[in-house]
């Protein structure tokens, strides 16, 4: 039963999860000859929703999606195309300033509602024949939906279509996404605003003019893995100056989880997994701030790994070098198709992440019915393999 005491994010993925359940059902994916499974890169995408002073991080959200023909069961890459739409969050360029400002900040124009990466809202998924899965890259999605109700946790409907154009298979998945960062915790000033704030600091500090050069992309000067963006040599890349900068400065915060005034803030679940569940915190797999501010840490390339604590005989976790989430496993199945996004590893304490799972196999959690793929339950043992 819903708890009529949870917070509005509760209750909005409540609902959002009992449509979902309506709209599809478990028997009608086992009778169906292919399967759809899609996940987000990462459990949680990070964006602000004021662009005219600063940018740390623009709207950028990446889904990912496999097909498996179940009389294999085979992935399926060709014959087939991916399209994907977010009923009820269809638009962003009236809900952020982000396209007003993105010229200046990154010398570029782009078309209201178009992404960084030339993607939009809505439209055709890419395929990848050496992942063997179909992707959009750069969603410029937003946290608030089109009723103009906050929303961190929309989910976007993937539709397989065969060459004829025939709807062969469906899914939902999470798209997430927060403007919660909260450096309001910190920089608070009686005449300048929170990013005038941070740009006072930063020339007073590092005898910069950046109040006159507004607005400022931070990755212009620190290396920015996320964006791609180089840098200038001998200037610490955005990760480590945040990191190192703030570090020994949280303390000044009540918060619990420090992590959280960044990533993305205390209402926003980032970490909503398993693990979560278990206790198991942010500093747990990642270290805490001086860790992660270490110089020598490549940001977001270098990640924590699944086989640094699980360990089991005969099994394989992530190919070495390689994230979790861009691993493959078992029949070339990609790991976050089988066990869900990073930060959202099933089964989720959210609802909304779970539905994917309850649709396909009738629960949630890792995908560990095998007639999900299989038209029967193979005999043999399951492989936790790279080459089965």
């Amino acid at each position: 039963m819903l708890n009529h005491h949870a917070s509005p994010f509760r209750r909005k993925r409540f609902w959002a999860v009992a449509a979902t359940l309506a709209f599809f059902t478990q028997a009608a994916a086992a009778q169906s000859d292919y399967v759809v499974i899609a996940a987000n890169d990462l459990g949680m995408h990070c964006m602000q929703n004021d662009f005219s002073q600063i940018m740390i991080l623009p709207p950028f959200n990446t889904l990912r999606a496999q097909v498996i023909r179940r009389d294999g069961p085979d992935i399926v890459t060709s014959d087939l195309s991916l399209s994907f739409t977010i009923p009820g969050n269809t638009h962003s360029s009236d809900k952020t300033n982000f396209w007003e400002y993105v010229q200046p900040l990154l010398g570029v124009p782009l078309a209201p509602d178009i992404g960084v990466a030339g993607t939009g809202m809505s439209g055709p998924m890419i395929r990848n024949s050496t992942r063997r899965d179909f992707f959009a890259e750069g969603i410029p999605i937003t946290p608030i939906d089109d009723d103009g109700k906050e929303n961190p946790y929309s989910m976007a409907l993937v539709t397989a279509r065969d060459q004829n154009g025939v709807i062969v298979a469906q899914t939902q998945a999470v798209v997430p996404v927060s403007w919660e960062m909260s450096c309001n915790l910190c920089h608070v000033d009686p005449v300048r605003s929170t990013a005038g704030n941070i740009l006072f600091y930063h020339d007073l500090l590092h005898g910069t003019n950046l109040k006159d050069q507004q607005p400022v992309l931070c990755a212009s000067c620190h290396s920015d893995n996320a964006l791609g963006a180089p840098g200038i040599p001998g200037v610490p890349s955005l990760s480590h100056a945040m990191h190192r900068a703030h570090a020994e400065r949280m303390d000044l915060t009540d918060l619990t989880n420090k992590c959280y005034a960044c990533h993305p803030g205390v209402r926003t679940d980032c970490q909503r997994d398993v693990h979560a569940a278990s206790g198991i915190t942010c500093t747990t797999c990642h270290g805490d701030m001086l860790a992660v501010a270490n110089p020598a840490r490549n940001p977001w390339l270098e990640e924590p790994r699944c086989d640094s604590c699980h360990t089991r005989a005969g099994f394989e976790f992530e190919q070495p070098g390689t994230l979790f989430r861009n691993s493959t496993g078992h029949g070339k199945a990609t790991c976050t198709t089988c066990h869900g996004s990073p930060h959202v590893i099933g089964p989720a304490t959210t609802q909304t992440d779970n539905a994917q799972a309850i649709r396909i196999q009738g629960h949630s959690g890792v995908l560990n019915t095998c007639t999900v793929c299989h038209r029967q339950t193979p005999s043999d043992p399951f492989p936790h393999r790279r080459p089965d």
